[in-house]
């Protein structure tokens, strides 16, 4: 087991235990040795062989006895008790927003609920009603959380669709009979939601590839397993299909397997007005196979320039190639310094410290730190007298430093007014504002759009956060008309925020060319809580690949001295 799949291991005992009503002391240690070992930098097999896993804060005997487990067997024996003891279902209705540990168990001691189905049916009797900590209210968001859940089923984050075919794809590599080999599909083109995973192999041995693939260490269930495709669900719940072609076809089948449908009919449409065909095997002339060794040949034998895997989605990119008119899309190197970033002040999990430490590993030239406004007291929000003693924190720390500067920010509530969380004079000691809504989404859309018009307005506010409060397979964003928010930003020389985080994506990609047609300048922020969350600014590049963004479009991209100059630093 790697780092990160022991911190969910780690994390899904807290929470059997929580389930089990243990001791809350346990369940908080558990916890918390799940983000330690999630952001963890030393090697743990390391510490585990010296015997140093025990002098980590935080880990305890029977924590580093647990984590030892896990890294030498790849389980451990309290993990698989707890989850026989407890309904397999109850961890389903854990996926639904709003339903932590605390309601499943009532729901399941209470009503005797162990399924989703089962919650559904008690909702839809309304048998949520009378039992405490529930009523009428929440019965109705659990309803649309189920609906929603639903019609996300299949469905996975792009980060975890690449992690899997990461790990697919690095054990084909080490095969011998493997010539050419790379990811395609929705994960080729960065897509934010990914259905399955695509994998193009070229080789003379097909059937040692397929062999080998339904045979790697990842693999659940073997669906298929075909001479020239075979497709498997791996233990994560992905389905992973395997195309093997030859050397020769390779080139025109990764083309075919990684553009959209709509985009590949486009394709097929262009390559038959020219006399030619386009397909998975090939580009003909009648007959006569157009010999292609890449990609790149077959765009510019049909006229062509290079179309990045990114844009391959229909939406102009075929008219802009033939025009040669594509943009030079923003490339990670680009990315000098970040944003939106939480730290143990609000909800973060690491220090101030600690943050930028990992900033200055990027290579980062500044660090934009941006903790909770005073409303979100969910969030441990800072009041006056925290905004002041935190400044002076990283004033001290800017002292010592000469590779990075921490730029004093803070993402403050939108109220429901359109007002910021803060009067003009503590707004006015930042360098810059992050302006989100946190809290009253039930706004028509005509209110939302005014709200945070408003906003937008206010002399200090820098940027608007995740603008439409969306968290991909989770919840729909609340109803705001967002070419106006764009018109609003326009005006008043605003930046709207393309929010890293992958359960956010927010902007959309697809306002990517308005943003331009409008001259809004956007910034890849990672909204990171933890200084594992600063990486996550690489998924936003890819997002912002496809939104069509090139490097002058992203504030980030500017280098320290230009940035204290827009921010008059």
């Amino acid at each position: 087991m790697d780092k990160k799949e022991i911190s969910q291991v780690l994390q899904e005992i807290a929470t059997l235990l929580e389930l089990k009503g243990d001791n809350p002391f346990k369940i908080r240690a558990f916890s918390n040795a799940s983000r330690i070992v999630e952001t963890l930098t030393a090697d743990l097999e390391k510490l585990i062989s010296e015997n140093k896993l025990i002098s980590i804060k935080g880990i305890g005997a029977h924590l580093a006895q647990t984590i030892s487990e896990l890294v030498k067997t790849g389980m451990c024996q309290e993990h698989q008790s707890l989850k026989k003891s407890v309904p397999e279902g109850l961890f389903e209705l854990l996926k639904l927003p709003g339903l932590g540990p605390k309601k499943v168990k009532a729901l399941y001691e209470n009503l005797k609920i162990k399924s989703l189905k089962e919650l559904e049916r008690a909702c839809n009797e309304n048998r949520l009603l009378k039992l405490s900590g529930f009523g009428e209210k929440t019965q109705n968001k659990i309803k649309e959380s189920i609906k929603n859940f639903m019609s996300y089923q299949g469905q996975h984050l792009y980060p975890r669709g690449e992690y899997e075919a990461l790990k697919v794809l690095g054990e084909l590599k080490e095969n011998k009979n493997v010539e050419r080999i790379e990811i395609a599909g929705s994960l080729r083109r960065r897509k934010e939601v990914v259905k399955d995973i695509d994998i193009v192999v070229s080789s003379e041995k097909p059937t040692a590839i397929m062999k080998a693939f339904v045979g790697i260490k990842e693999v659940s269930v073997v669906q298929q397993e075909g001479e020239t495709k075979s497709s498997v669900i791996l233990k994560s719940g992905i389905q992973a299909d395997l195309r093997c072609v030859t050397n020769k076809e390779f080139p025109y089948a990764l083309h075919h397997f990684t553009g959209s449908r709509e985009h590949n009919t486009a394709m097929r449409g262009l390559a038959k007005s020219k006399g030619m065909k386009l397909n998975e095997y090939g580009l003909f002339k009648g007959e006569k196979l157009i010999s292609c060794k890449t990609e790149e040949d077959i765009f510019s034998k049909l006229g062509l320039i290079y179309i990045p895997p990114e844009l391959r989605e229909n939406t102009g990119e075929i008219e802009a190639a033939q025009k040669g008119k594509l943009p030079d899309l923003i490339k990670e190197k680009d990315i000098r310094g970040v944003f939106h970033v939480h730290t143990i002040e609000s909800d973060g999990n690491a220090s101030l410290e600690d943050m930028v430490k990992t900033a200055e590993k990027l290579e980062f030239e500044y660090v934009g730190i941006s903790d909770h406004s005073q409303s979100a007291f969910y969030a441990n929000g800072l009041k006056e007298d925290r905004v002041r003693r935190q400044q002076k924190e990283m004033d001290k720390l800017n002292s010592k430093l000469d590779k990075i500067r921490i730029l004093k920010g803070i993402e403050c509530d939108i109220l429901a007014d359109g007002s910021l969380d803060y009067p003009d004079k503590v707004l006015s000691s930042f360098d810059f504002v992050i302006a989100s809504i946190h809290s009253q989404f039930n706004l028509d859309e005509k209110e939302m759009t005014k709200r945070i018009s408003r906003a937008l307005k206010n002399k200090y506010t820098t940027m608007l956060g995740h603008p439409t409060g969306r968290l991909i397979l989770g919840r729909t964003g609340y109803k705001v008309d967002v070419r106006e928010i764009i018109n609003v930003a326009a005006g008043q020389g605003k930046i709207i925020e393309l929010n890293a985080n992958p359960h956010r994506f927010d902007i959309d990609w697809r306002w990517g060319p308005y943003l331009k047609e409008k001259k809004v300048m956007t910034c890849i922020n990672p909204d990171a809580h933890s200084p594992e969350g600063l990486y996550d600014y690489t998924y936003g590049v890819g997002i912002a690949r496809k939104a069509w963004l090139e490097k002058k479009d992203v504030l980030n991209t500017r280098n320290l001295k230009d940035i204290e100059k827009y921010l008059d630093l």
